[in-house]
């Protein structure tokens, strides 16, 4: 296991969006999902989805593509603690109980192991609290990348927007990492 960076946000610090229109984190985004990711002391983190009407898949319950996003977001903000742009290699998620609308999905989220470019993780989301019973699980494998993996293949018009910004901070951060 790699060593968590030094530049790397302070346990329980909220990570914050890593890009104001990310689906996922952003809270410029008008349809997204606004997750409240926060570091853990090691190499992990804690994050809460609150399942709104709008993310229903059956009738009163979550649809399962988003609580696979939410895993995702989830285990890419991982990527802060290594202070590592990196991108979704692989996903696999199990589905292991329903999430009814207006719950609260509690997702831990941890690294598990780091092989050149290749970083693994793995994550759970219970219902009901941190000690809720499991809802679903997630494996990941990120695979780190350069800035220019964004500025290649990003929308010319966002990747423009994101460079332009004034605050240096919120600049670095848009290409940090991609989840």
């Amino acid at each position: 296991m790699p060593p968590r960076a030094p530049e790397a946000p302070a346990p329980g610090t909220p990570l914050g969006s890593h890009y104001d229109h990310c689906f996922g984190c952003g809270p410029q985004h008008p349809a997204g999902l606004r997750m409240n990711v926060v570091a853990g002391e090691g190499l992990d983190v804690v994050a809460e989805f609150t399942v709104g009407s709008g993310h229903q898949g059956g009738p009163g319950l979550a649809h399962g593509g988003l609580l696979t996003t939410a895993m995702d977001e989830t285990l890419g903000s991982l990527n802060w603690l290594l202070h590592s742009a990196a991108v979704t290699g692989r996903l696999e998620t199990d589905f292991v109980r329903p999430v009814p609308v207006d719950s609260v999905l509690h997702i831990r989220a941890r690294i598990t192991g780091v092989h050149g470019r290749k970083i693994y993780s793995a994550a759970e989301g219970r219902i009901g609290g941190p000690d809720g019973p499991v809802a679903i699980t997630a494996q990941a494998l990120f695979i780190q990348v350069k800035l220019e993996h964004f500025t290649r293949h990003g929308r010319p018009e966002d990747v423009k927007k994101a460079l332009d910004d004034t605050d240096l901070l919120k600049r670095t951060r848009a290409f940090e990492v991609n989840p």
